[in-house]
C-alpha cells in the first residue's frame, strides 16, 4: 500500500520521493531544534510605548519588557514577572497580539515570541532593574522609528505595528496543560 502523499512536503518544494527518502537522522536534527521561547509586553499610554533599554554584547538596544519562559512557569506568568523585573512596573495582560518568530542573521539563534498589550500599573521607583536594564523608556512609534538600528530585533516594530493596527486576541488563545490536568483529559503520558 502506498502512502498517502504528504501536502506539506508539496507545498514546500519536497517532491514524495524525496520525502520518502529523508533520513532518520534529518528527521531526528530537525526535531531537536529549539527555539529560545520568550515573552514580550506592549503597553502604551497616550501614544507612548513603555520599552527598555538594555545592554546586550557590549551594546545599548531598545526592546520590548520581555524575557525567557522559565522551566515551570506559565506563559502568563513568565509576562507579568519580565516587566516587573525589567521596568518595576506591574503588567495587567488584556490581549493577545500573536507569535511570532525570528532568527538572528548574525547568530542564527531562533526566537519564538509570544507577544500580549495590556496596562502597567504600580511602579516601584524603589525597586532595581533586571541585570543588563539600563532604563526605561516612554517612546512614541516616531521615537522608536528613529531608534531602529538600536532595535534588539524587528520584532519590536512588528509588535507595535500590530498593536497600532488594532490586532488583538483573546487571552484564552494562550493555553497552559499542567500534567496533571492533561491526566484529567486523557492526554498521553510520553
Amino acid at each position: 500500500m502506498q502512502a498517502p502523499p504528504n501536502r506539506d512536503c508539496e507545498s514546500h518544494g519536497v517532491a514524495e520521493h524525496e520525502r520518502l527518502a529523508i533520513s532518520p537522522a534529518v528527521i531526528m536534527s530537525r526535531m531537536a531544534w529549539k527555539p529560545d521561547i520568550t515573552v514580550a509586553a506592549v503597553s502604551e499610554s497616550d501614544g507612548r510605548f513603555l520599552v527598555v533599554e538594555e545592554r546586550i554584547s557590549n551594546r545599548l538596544v531598545f526592546n520590548q519588557p520581555a524575557g525567557h519562559v522559565e522551566s515551570g512557569e506559565t506563559i502568563i506568568a513568565a509576562l507579568v514577572r519580565e516587566v516587573r523585573e525589567e521596568t518595576a512596573w506591574g503588567f495587567i495582560p488584556e490581549a493577545f497580539l500573536g507569535v511570532y518568530l525570528w532568527r538572528s542573521p548574525t547568530s542564527g539563534r531562533a526566537t519564538l515570541r509570544f507577544a500580549f498589550c495590556g496596562a502597567v500599573v504600580d511602579h516601584d521607583a524603589s525597586q532595581a532593574l533586571d541585570r543588563g536594564i539600563v532604563r526605561t523608556h516612554w517612546l512614541s512609534r516616531a521615537e522608536l522609528l528613529e531608534r531602529e538600528p538600536r532595535m534588539r530585533s524587528p520584532l519590536v516594530l512588528r509588535c507595535v505595528d500590530d498593536y497600532m493596527s488594532g490586532r488583538r486576541l483573546p487571552l484564552e488563545a494562550i493555553a497552559s496543560l499542567d500534567p496533571e490536568a492533561a491526566t484529567e483529559v486523557g492526554a498521553v503520558r510520553l
